[in-house]
């Protein structure tokens, strides 16, 4: 079996199969964006974490006959959340932004992941960006000698 389709089977919910797994891993696609409407609460023991407080952003339709709508997002930092999912722990992916994402002005961390895709921060220079429901916005790649994801 190809690393392609090996790395494509611990990853569910994709939207659009052919599209999305190819030689090089596996795209992911945006499903919401939020901005931190609240400050979460980070300290050394545990006793005193908290989520920030996130508020969807709002996708706008620019005909009445589209199915997806579009984020309108000024520069500044969001939250993104991915519509798939990792199936079960296994071997480390690299997750990273797409090219297409970092041409245009918005990005996220790269990060190792294994058990789960978790919330993103993603970056919005000033100029802003223009995001469609379902856009491919980020990769998940096998981790050097993990070839077969």
């Amino acid at each position: 079996m190809s690393s392609d389709h090996s790395l494509g089977e611990v990853v569910d919910n994709l939207v659009y199969e052919p599209a999305q797994v190819h030689d090089h891993g596996v795209d992911l696609t945006v499903s919401a964006i939020y901005e931190v409407a609240a400050p979460g609460r980070l300290d050394f023991g545990g006793d005193e974490l908290a989520d920030a407080d996130l508020e969807p952003v709002a996708t706008e339709k620019r005909d009445p006959d589209d199915e997806y709508g579009w984020w309108d997002l000024e520069g500044g930092q969001y939250v993104l959340q991915h519509n798939e999912f990792l199936l079960e722990p296994g071997q480390p992916l690299w997750l990273q932004p797409r090219n297409e994402l970092l041409a245009r002005g918005g990005s996220h961390p790269t990060m190792l992941v294994a058990t789960h895709l978790p919330l993103m921060p993603l970056t919005v220079a000033d100029g802003g960006l223009q995001i469609k429901e379902n856009a491919r916005v980020s990769t998940l790649v096998p981790t050097p000698g993990n070839r077969n994801g």
